[in-house]
């Protein structure tokens, strides 16, 4: 394949609070960048703070793309940000410009670099029966319909996971097929299969100065006073619980502590106890399904 090095695009991925945002912004001043979300949270509109998007004087002096672009009750797969994130690379190249993916959604980067098995379209009567259902009835009802009906998919999803168990229904439903069935197929979309220059890395640092990283930054967002008014406000929108915005780092916590359930001592050492975890998740994933991706540390 004859790469064409007009088109080139910077990969840059890794835990969460290991200075990404900062990487990034310097790649894109020396190569003439803009900068497009590749994380599950900062792609929606209510969490800025928590999230840590970048700043408004970052934002202005750099174009960044696709941060807070979706509401918290339209919840984004990696497909749908794939082909958001396709259009904008597009778009930038069109420019001159280089795109710089950042972010911390390991499947995101994957779904982009090698694509995704396609599931046929859903029919949208019954798109719209099954969301009604799970609306109406809630999402135990609807995962004791998907073990009649997909027992696979039922075994591997909480019978909670209203958004996953809806998902597979409506598959399983229009399609005749298992979700699962789906998901083995050969992946398509990639733009590892286009003449394109990509430079994939990943951002790693020491463990233990990450986790202090992440308990540092947790603790200064408390403090600041502005990020507990930011989850007051998400939860006076009452979207549901299962949406993947209400399960972000440390939103679960903060509604326990608004609702008195926890102290706010309890608050902070269990945000910063999820947050570890997860940054230690994501430590393993991108060390695993990354290989061959570029160690870059700090």
């Amino acid at each position: 394949m004859v790469i064409n090095t007009d088109k080139k695009i910077i990969l840059l991925g890794g835990p969460t609070a290991s200075g990404k945002s900062e990487r990034a912004l310097n790649w894109a001043a020396e190569f003439d960048g803009e900068i497009i979300n590749a994380d599950s949270m900062q792609i929606y509109k209510e969490l800025n703070i928590i999230t840590a998007c970048p700043s408004d004087k970052d934002m202005i002096e750099i174009p960044h793309h696709m941060y807070r672009t979706l509401n918290g009750d339209d919840p984004c797969s990696a497909e749908r940000w794939r082909d958001m994130a396709r259009m904008t690379i597009d778009d930038i190249w069109a420019r001159g410009k280089t795109p710089i993916v950042v972010g911390g959604t390991g499947l995101y980067f994957k779904t982009l670099v090698s694509g995704i098995s396609k599931v046929p379209k859903i029919d949208n009567g019954i798109r719209r029966e099954i969301r009604t259902a799970v609306l109406e009835k809630g999402s135990e009802d609807a995962h004791t319909r998907l073990q009649k009906l997909d027992p696979i998919m039922a075994k591997h999803l909480a019978p909670g996971d209203s958004q996953r168990v809806a998902r597979a229904l409506e598959v399983i439903i229009s399609t005749g097929k298992s979700l699962d069935h789906w998901q083995a197929q050969p992946p398509t979309g990639g733009i590892v299969d286009e003449e394109i220059d990509i430079s994939k890395h990943v951002l790693l640092r020491d463990r233990t100065e990450l986790y202090e990283r992440c308990d540092r930054r947790f603790k200064l967002m408390i403090e600041d006073g502005k990020v507990i008014e930011e989850v007051k406000a998400l939860a006076a929108l009452n979207y549901d619980k299962h949406l993947p915005i209400m399960k972000s780092l440390g939103v679960p916590q903060i509604m326990d502590y608004l609702q008195e359930i926890l102290t706010l001592d309890e608050m902070i050492h269990l945000s910063q106890t999820a947050t570890r975890q997860f940054a230690k998740r994501q430590m393993t994933w991108f060390r695993n399904q990354f290989a061959d991706w570029k160690i870059e540390k700090l």
